[in-house]
């Protein structure tokens, strides 16, 4: 009887734990955008850079909004989030087919605000529903 009880112990806990995915392995995102994109070389390692960039302006930009001590409100931080967007849109514009930045687009407003593309939101910049 206990050796049944610890058995299914284990078997209940090992199930939990082949459900938690494994994180992704540094630079996955990339490759899978690159993937997606059809990203030559030269590309891949441009939007890598511009990428980059934009990660470290919005973590930036949440650090300071921390250390002001105040909360900012949700419309603040989505303007800040939509011109960072549009400054990496902007520099993607050169680097990017039409093609491309079309899709690039689109993978941004699938994954939304905080989609591993980064780069969209709720559709025309609506705030998002409230919940009941």
């Amino acid at each position: 009887m206990k050796a049944s009880v610890i058995a299914l112990a284990l078997l209940c806990s090992g199930a939990l734990f082949a459900q938690t995915p494994a994180p992704p392995a540094p630079g996955a995102h990339l490759e899978n955008l690159a993937t997606l994109l059809d990203l030559t070389d030269a590309q891949k390692a441009q939007v890598q850079t511009i990428l980059q960039a934009e990660h470290a302006k919005m973590r930036q930009m949440m650090q300071e909004a921390k250390a002001s001590g105040s909360k900012p409100d949700f419309e603040t931080m989505r303007a800040l989030h939509e011109q960072v967007k549009q400054e990496t849109l902007t520099k993607l514009t050169p680097v990017l087919s039409a093609a491309q930045l079309k899709k690039f687009q689109a993978l941004g407003e699938l994954h939304g605000m905080h989609g591993h593309f980064g780069h969209g939101g709720p559709a025309g910049g609506a705030t998002p529903p409230t919940q009941n």
